[in-house]
């Protein structure tokens, strides 16, 4: 009996642990409206760039717009807002990271699509701004609701429609996982900013920085497929970039202590397609284009001259 009681209680104990770590590392609670409240990243590597990022922030509220909605391979509707640069400009399909909106982590990237002529396509990933969802992914269920933005894009804005998919940081490794399927032509390239070379690893990595035992990922793991019912190992920016077959720009802020900028230098050497990989002396994570916008720019021009630029 005391040895099923043991049992029962490891047993028990196990599942709060990994009930736990769900809720740490994948629970989204519900969202409430930000009204006027603009949204910044928190952290003392944003304080220097605030002002820009409010700045942008409101410049794209004062922009018209225009929603879309979608429905996911699972069921939850997802929204997106469309920015028009000019008609038949190519489109950047938007896709921000981990627990963040489109709106507190993408208006720079409006800013710099009409800089380089594009238009863009402010995603809200499943579980943040309007979109439904309670379990975040890292990427595995999110580079499917790109794969379904995509087929969106090509049926509303025509045949003829030039796309990008753009991310930063958990939005990058999404839309390098959907770069390793068979896209339709209308997807001119890929710009991963500061993205993670898999879930797997930026987990394992955060799990170091916490000082936490290296057992902790198996719980972790366990979390995710028995509260989120997703596989964490199922997919990685590493491993499907080998079928890439569209061109691939990556940037890294070499400062980044959040995502290593090795991590980019892992999917790049995994990349099958035309790529280039540029990396931004002192930029801190995400704050590539703020630290050093002109080479952002510049190369960002250089790499899609031929198809994309204006």
């Amino acid at each position: 009996m005391l040895i099923l009681w043991s049992l029962l209680t490891l047993g028990v104990l196990t599942l709060l642990i990994t009930y736990i770590c769900y809720r740490m590392a994948f629970y989204a609670p519900p969202r409430k409206p930000m009204g006027d409240k603009i949204d910044i990243p928190v952290g003392e590597i944003y304080e220097p760039y605030r002002e820009s990022m409010e700045r942008w922030a409101r410049e794209v509220r004062a922009l018209p717009s225009e929603e879309f909605q979608i429905k996911s391979h699972d069921g939850l509707t997802l929204y997106a807002h469309f920015y028009e640069y000019a008609p038949g400009a190519p489109i950047e399909l938007m896709f921000h990271g981990y627990r963040g909106n489109a709106e507190r982590d993408l208006p720079g990237g409006v800013q710099r699509c009409f800089k380089v002529g594009h238009s863009a396509l402010l995603v809200d990933q499943r579980c943040s701004g309007k979109s439904d969802g309670r379990t975040i992914t890292f990427g595995i269920r999110e580079h499917r609701d790109c794969l379904a933005w995509v087929d969106f894009a090509v049926k509303h804005f025509g045949e003829d429609a030039k796309l990008i998919l753009t991310g930063i940081s958990m939005g990058a490794s999404t839309v390098l996982m959907a770069g390793g399927y068979q896209l339709p032509p209308n997807v001119i390239g890929i710009l991963a900013d500061c993205g993670y070379s898999s879930p797997r690893d930026i987990i394992k990595l955060v799990i170091g920085k916490m000082k936490l035992p290296r057992f902790s990922y198996f719980f972790v793991k366990l979390g995710a497929r028995l509260f989120g019912g997703f596989d964490l190992e199922e997919a990685s920016p590493e491993e499907l970039l080998k079928n890439c077959t569209v061109p691939v720009i990556f940037y890294h802020g070499e400062s980044d202590d959040f995502v290593p900028c090795h991590m980019s230098r892992v999917n790049f050497d995994a990349c099958a397609s035309k790529k280039q990989l540029v990396t931004i002396p002192g930029a801190g994570h995400g704050l590539s284009y703020a630290v050093d916008p002109e080479t952002y720019l510049r190369t960002l021009r250089a790499f899609f001259h031929s198809d994309a630029s204006a």
